[in-house]
């Protein structure tokens, strides 16, 4: 099991280098994180390092370009911190996201970045070199940090490139079945919330400051209308009524509050309709925006009723500590055979 995320952030500064054993290193490079991390046989985490992309005032993101080449900068000053980590340790294995989503046709540059990095290092010490989607290692550290055995389990990835409903048969080794069976039809949950937050002032990403506002504002006092139909969930709808509400002149910390509870309660609709076409062990919520407090509060109270289950809040955003946990699990299987 993973060292708990308060002790970890508190001791990371002081936790013994990694003697006489080996390592697996996990690379992430997505759309605004540089992320890298180590784990051991045990998958407890030795070391995490991320870095996270700057973005232009007032701008709603970067351009694939411009997120390349902060990757290529930002990864051996991280790796340079990680690697100290090791001292008489040996790195086993490798894993790298290459892709958005485990499906035919899912293609970032920014992803050609971690699998080059993955494999120069592996092929360089003659190791072993797994590749994985971004998704999968979202799901890995969800399962891992929230301590989850293997067994079908109803996933969402709430971020702000992916909002989806998956069917997830997680199995032994590192094998993740992952299938879609829902989510948004156009704008994504962290998209939604970073319209919102930017067209009110707020940094990109909005996610942490809007949360910050949502805790000064009035649940209820403002609503914005849900557009969900089955496990199809859409979040233009709201958006354009939050954006018509804001030239209205509206108290903007009600506003923060009510997109949060938009998407609570579009997802919760959505897991009931889920979970009456299927039979899941729990539901397990991963993804940036699964670290928001008010939302997972209030899908504990308006949930479908089954054991749910969210990534720790340190390992819900983009990170490289899934991936390293893929490559310490297909090491072990490969062991074994």
């Amino acid at each position: 099991m993973p060292l708990s995320t308060v002790s970890w952030i508190g001791r990371r500064q002081n936790l013994p280098a990694v003697k006489n054993d080996c390592c697996f290193l996990g690379i992430d490079c997505s759309a605004y994180t540089s992320s890298l991390a180590l784990v051991d046989r045990e998958e407890r985490l030795v070391w995490e390092g991320r870095k996270a992309l700057t973005v232009r005032e007032g701008s709603l993101g970067l351009r694939q370009s411009e997120a390349v080449f902060a990757h290529i900068k930002n990864l051996p000053l991280l790796w340079e911190e990680g690697a100290s980590r090791l001292e008489n340790a040996r790195l086993a294995a490798v894993a790298a996201s290459v892709k958005p989503r485990p499906v035919a046709g899912s293609y970032m540059p920014v992803f050609k970045v971690s699998e080059a990095a993955g494999a120069l290092i592996a092929r360089t010490l003659g190791i072993h070199f797994y590749t994985f989607s971004h998704q999968e290692g979202h799901i890995a550290a969800g399962l891992w940090s929230s301590g989850l055995p293997p067994g079908h389990y109803l996933a969402v990835h709430l971020s702000g490139g992916t909002t989806e409903l998956l069917s997830v048969k997680a199995k032994e080794g590192a094998h993740l079945e992952i299938d879609r069976i829902g989510g948004s039809s156009d704008l994504h949950a962290g998209q939604f919330v970073d319209r919102i937050g930017v067209a009110m002032g707020l940094g990109f990403p909005a996610g942490p400051a809007l949360e910050e506002w949502a805790c000064r504002g009035r649940t209820g006092a403002i609503t914005l209308p849900l557009a969900v139909k089955g496990t199809a969930i859409s979040f233009s709808g709201p958006a354009s009524h939050a954006q018509r509400l804001l030239e209205r002149g509206c108290n903007r910390h009600d506003l923060a509050r009510a997109a949060e509870l938009c998407i609570a309660d579009s997802l919760a609709e959505a897991l009931h309709a889920a979970c009456s076409a299927g039979v899941y062990a729990g539901i397990l919520i991963a993804g940036g925006v699964a670290a928001n407090a008010y939302i997972r509060e209030r899908l504990l109270q308006r949930g479908p009723g089954i054991p749910l289950h969210f990534a720790s809040p340190a390992f819900a955003g983009d990170n490289a500590a899934g991936l390293a946990v893929l490559a310490a699990r297909r090491y072990a299987s490969m062991e074994e055979m």
